[in-house]
């Protein structure tokens, strides 16, 4: 294995963050502790290695200078994984972010989100605008959260094997299949979750930050997420050529584009 193979899959120990409610949640750290930190949050049914290390992404932010903080959001890798739907709400998913950033001493951080980590980013840049001076937010929809999945028919497949008619849902749990260490369950929990409250992103109450917003051009929310980025007073678009929602962070383009994006801050 070549050294720059080797980079692709290098994974430090996790070290685990208390979230309030009393779940580890398990974050990981590549790089100089004093240069700029990047924090890496993955998307739905994927973790911190699948969505951000396997893909290059790491290795990129670290060659050029980063340092690079990543996390297993609750539900996924190697993060507890509570099985009520309540322990899943998007203030729960944004505190666990602050802790992260409390517990490594961080006062601001660039972002990197995708998908449901884009979405909570989203959130995180509204709710905490001093603690993240620029974001870059993928595949991030206009509206809730995985409102495209079938709850009742994930779920009668995690507690039955009842095949899955929908195909979005289908689309959905096999993405969770592939990532080793998923349960269904807690995954369909997430799903629940997410849906109590309000967990729409407000196009009227947009980050003031810079924002790269990014998303496949065979995405079915590609038009969605352009609403969003022209909504946010500091927003840019990218497409992101021949991907769709499930492929995009391996787009060389995406992370090219998020790291000339991220050098900008330093300029």
């Amino acid at each position: 294995m070549s050294p720059d193979a080797s980079l692709l899959t290098e994974m430090p120990s996790p070290q685990f963050v208390m979230s309030p409610e009393g779940h580890r949640i398990a974050t990981y750290s590549w790089g100089d502790s004093a240069a700029p930190t990047v924090l890496f949050v993955h998307g739905f049914a994927s973790n911190c290695r699948d969505n951000w290390v396997n893909t290059g992404w790491v290795r990129d932010l670290t060659r050029a200078g980063f340092r690079v903080l990543g996390v297993d959001q609750r539900g996924h890798g190697q993060s507890d994984k509570p099985h009520d739907p309540h322990d899943y709400t998007m203030d729960a998913l944004v505190g666990d972010l602050l802790i992260v950033l409390e517990t490594y001493l961080l006062d601001s951080v660039l972002y990197a989100g995708y998908s449901l980590g884009g979405r909570v980013g989203w959130q995180l840049l509204v709710d905490a605008p001093d603690r993240v001076s620029r974001g870059v937010l993928g595949g991030i929809p206009d509206g809730r959260p995985l409102a495209r999945l079938d709850i009742e028919q994930a779920r009668a497949f995690a507690e039955r094997g009842t095949p899955i008619e929908d195909r979005v849902t289908q689309n959905y749990v096999t993405l969770a299949e592939r990532v080793p260490g998923n349960d269904i369950r807690v995954l369909v929990a997430l799903a629940e979750g997410m849906r109590l409250g309000d967990a729409d992103p407000d196009p009227a109450r947009p980050p003031q930050q810079p924002v790269l917003f990014a998303t496949g051009s065979d995405d079915a929310i590609l038009e969605p997420s352009r609403r969003l980025a022209s909504a946010a007073p500091r927003g840019e678009f990218v497409e992101i050529p021949g991907r769709h929602h499930f492929n995009a962070p391996g787009s060389r383009v995406f992370r090219e584009g998020a790291l000339r994006f991220f050098a900008d801050s330093s300029t």
